[in-house]
């Protein structure tokens, strides 16, 4: 039986492109070299506008390793961020920046709402020291889509710059970086070009990115030392994943091949919307309201029925061969179910009837969530209105 990940990555892959995997790559080879190049090429070709100002740098390591290389190079010692936060890796730059010993503020929204425009005009008003505005394109631990394009507006009127993490967006979500207004913007490789995980890279202006010579906190996360390096050299400073960036070339192919940006992300809509619908057939709710779900991942209220075990169900999917993902909420029970990877409404289709399947070899009769849930929600949402 095949497995599917149902994750916001890793993510299931083609066959193609675990078979890119089995060649071996010397790391100072030409073929090596010209093939980082390229890969740096075709990323820049999936940004609208670029008007040729922007780099791809590309950087060893998870999603979390290249957004603090972002951080730790681009932000100034003295620089002040309004972190937008609802979930888990919204918190998660806030630590970084708190390792990192740079001063920021925050508007966390909990786990169901995006950040609003306004609250960030509010926010700049009356915090005039602030030089950046970092946020999460997609917020994978809820699942929700927020606003970049219309708050990194609110930030450029104030002359303020925008970092976004868009690990989870890039590649099916369109991003036009000169009417963003954004400095930077970074993902990984496996996520929506759906490659195997082991690098990310920052798209980062160039003037923005000359300018940050000599101000990282770390060796191996030094964003301009590695693009200079990469610029001069054609190499990676260190050891780079070179089976892995191989796949990631592979894999940018199908998606040019599939129709680029908006094909992948029409799939992706597809498959939430086939998931959706069938899951609310079985009685489940989803986490957030339709006007914020992502094509990315969804999250589900787990069931008020007594006899359902997230770990039961989880390992009844997994015997059906799909793997879903925890929850990663503070407030509620829930569990996840990612839309994106190798996989299409069928398939979709086929996860709705596991999730059916078990349910019932676990004595499930009602798949809807506890009204305590409900109420949680219900509480977050009338305190950010």
């Amino acid at each position: 039986m095949s497995q599917y990940l149902l994750t916001p990555g890793p993510l299931t892959t083609d066959l193609s492109v675990r078979e890119a995997m089995l060649v071996d790559h010397g790391s100072w080879d030409d073929d090596f070299r010209r093939l980082s190049r390229s890969i740096r090429e075709s990323i820049l070709a999936l940004i609208d506008n670029t008007d040729d100002t922007y780099e791809c740098v590309l950087m060893q390591g998870s999603g979390t390793f290249v957004v603090e290389a972002m951080l730790g190079t681009l932000l100034p010692h003295d620089s002040h961020s309004l972190v937008l936060i609802n979930g888990a890796y919204g918190k998660r730059i806030a630590q970084t920046l708190e390792y990192l010993g740079r001063s920021f503020g925050c508007i966390d929204k909990g786990d169901y709402l995006p950040p609003q425009p306004s609250e960030v005009l509010t926010y700049l008003n009356t915090h005039p020291q602030t030089t950046h505005v970092v946020m999460v394109h997609c917020e994978t631990s809820s699942g929700i889509l927020n606003p970049i394009n219309e708050i990194a507006a609110v930030a450029a009127s104030f002359g303020v710059r925008t970092l976004i993490d868009s690990m989870s967006a890039f590649g099916a979500i369109p991003v036009d970086l000169t009417r963003l207004h954004c400095d930077a913007l970074v993902s990984s490789a496996n996520k929506c070009i759906e490659g195997a995980p082991g690098f990310g890279f920052v798209i980062v202006k160039r003037s923005v990115l000359e300018a940050s010579a000599g101000r990282s906190h770390s060796l191996s996360l030094d964003l301009h030392a590695q693009w200079k390096t990469m610029r001069d050299t054609g190499q990676w400073r260190f050891t780079p994943p070179t089976h892995v960036v191989a796949a990631f070339a592979q894999a940018l192919l199908l998606h040019q091949q599939e129709g680029g940006v908006a094909a992948r992300g029409q799939r992706y809509a597809t498959n939430r919307a086939t998931l959706v619908n069938g899951m609310q057939a079985l009685g489940f709710q989803t986490l957030l309201s339709d006007q914020w779900l992502s094509p990315i991942i969804v999250t589900f209220f787990c069931p008020a029925d007594q006899q359902f075990k997230f770990a039961s169900f989880y390992d009844g999917m997994k015997t059906r061969g799909f793997i879903v993902y925890p929850g990663k909420l503070t407030e509620v029970e829930s569990f996840r179910i990612g839309c994106i990877g190798a996989i299409d409404s069928s398939v979709m289709a086929q996860v709705v009837q596991a999730c059916a399947d078990t349910l019932a070899d676990m004595g499930v009769t009602d798949a809807s969530p506890p009204s305590s849930a409900l109420q949680a929600r219900q509480r977050l949402l009338d305190a950010s209105a």
